[in-house]
């Protein structure tokens, strides 16, 4: 079993206390709390954010935009990144206090002490897929809420370690699988239409996402100055600098480590994520998974199938052509006994067109309420409920895409016992559901 590191001390001065803060800003009405189970109804929840990338810069300006959080600090393995977040923290809090000024907001370039940190009590983590175990096993440990994004762990033990582990420190945790909560409600109208069973019997799930990761072969560059290329790689193989991995600087673009499978599944697992977990969810199989995965029937990047007890078949990439010859796609597609439901970020549409002209009753069964999936989170943190989204659901999510990329790579037939998480009968494949990391990342 791997085992995290533990906490170095803290690198930098500790965190401003409470009475420093409040003089630092004193026309802002913030106060804080160090745990949120003992949070006041006006007190604001401090945030620590690990990694400001793309992604991670837009949740900053989702969270820096909410009255009920601070953001206190941010870590990054770019100097420049840490920085530029660091500066878009203080100019937003500057605006809203007299004097226009602001100074508050701790960098960390190693994230171990952001979350040593007892002045943070929830962290948001927006690093590459292989960067996500670690930093919330050690939040968890240290007893702060989690928001992380998906897919959730770049291989499966990894995602049953932090399952555990949060269920261990009994902190809230949300994984970033948003569509439960937003782009227009499309996908939960999706899974309440197919719960009350306007297309009859479920049979096929179409999940329209590209093709699985593949060995990373990328030339070596020369590291830039302010990047600590070493704590990028953590657990992953150690490589020498790639710009593709890790551009630059502050950039604009959602960098390519995705596609490799040392670092991330791919992209059937960047929105596969995003799309099984929908799938899973109208399966009502969210701690759950398939009983068989069969490769393509030609060689093939798609048409990979997942086989459930209940006898649905999920099928990544293929699509059945209507009669104009093009294929009937969307992100999910779910088919039934009579008809069929199409859902994509961008709308919502069945065959025939009748079956959405009936609204969901109120007296029929209904998704989790959530229209707002950081506000979700929060709320929970407040509550102590569970999220939309918790470790467990997140991790089987992410299960389908890490089942999916072994499927393709071993090219045969697969039977996978949900409950032990265990391939049945097969010592190979079982090898291929954990990594050992580097060695400096275990003890």
């Amino acid at each position: 079993m791997i085992f995290p590191v533990p906490f170095p001390p803290p690198k930098g001065p500790s965190m401003l206390s409470r009475r420093t803060f409040l003089a630092a800003s004193a026309a802002a009405p913030l106060v804080f709390s160090r745990r949120a189970d003992a949070r006041a109804a006006n007190d604001k929840l401090t945030l620590g954010f690990i990694g400001v990338g793309t992604m991670g810069r837009g949740h900053l300006g989702g969270f820096l935009g909410r009255s009920d959080v601070h953001v206190v600090a941010v870590s990054d393995v770019v100097k420049e990144r840490t920085d530029s977040a660091k500066q878009t923290i203080e100019k937003r809090y500057a605006e809203q206090i007299k004097s226009g000024a602001y100074k508050g907001v701790k960098t960390y370039p190693d994230f171990r002490d952001l979350i040593a940190d007892k002045g943070i009590d929830a962290v948001v983590i927006a690093t590459p897929d292989h960067w996500h175990a670690i930093p919330a096993v050690l939040a968890a440990r240290a007893g702060k809420h989690i928001y992380c994004e998906k897919p959730l762990t770049q291989n499966l033990a990894d995602g049953r370690w932090i399952v555990n582990e949060v269920a261990k420190a009994k902190v809230v945790f949300q994984t970033g699988s948003q569509q439960r909560s937003e782009f227009g409600g499309h996908f939960r109208k999706a899974v309440e239409y197919v719960w009350n069973g306007r297309i009859g019997k479920l049979k096929t799930v179409r999940i329209g996402v590209g093709a699985a990761a593949r060995p990373c072969d990328l030339k070596g560059e020369e590291k830039p100055a302010g990047t600590d290329w070493d704590m990028w790689l953590g657990p992953a193989p150690e490589r020498e600098y790639s710009s593709v991995l890790c551009p630059k600087g502050v950039h604009g673009h959602f960098p390519a480590w995705r596609d490799y499978q040392e670092y991330a599944g791919g992209q059937l697992a960047d929105m596969g994520a995003h799309h099984f977990d929908i799938a899973q969810w109208a399966m009502g199989t969210d701690t759950s998974g398939p009983v068989e995965v069969l490769p393509p029937e030609k060689k093939s990047d798609r048409g990979l199938r997942f086989v459930y007890a209940s006898g649905v078949v999920v099928i990544h990439n293929e699509f059945e052509k209507g009669k104009d010859g093009k294929e009937i796609k969307a992100d999910c597609v779910f088919e039934g006994t009579e008809g069929t439901i199409l859902v994509s970020r961008g709308g919502i549409s069945s065959l025939p067109d009748t079956i959405l002209k009936e609204p969901i009753g109120e007296k029929e069964k209904r998704v989790y309420p959530s229209t707002d999936h950081k506000k979700n989170w929060l709320e929970c943190v407040r509550s102590g409920k569970e999220t939309i989204c918790p470790a467990e659901t997140g991790h089987r999510s992410a299960s389908i895409c890490h089942l999916g990329n072994i499927g393709y790579r071993l090219k045969r037939k697969l039977k996978w016992d949900p409950a032990k998480e265990l391939f049945v009968g097969d010592e190979a494949a079982n090898k291929e559901l954990s990594r050992e990391p580097r060695t400096k990342w275990k003890i």
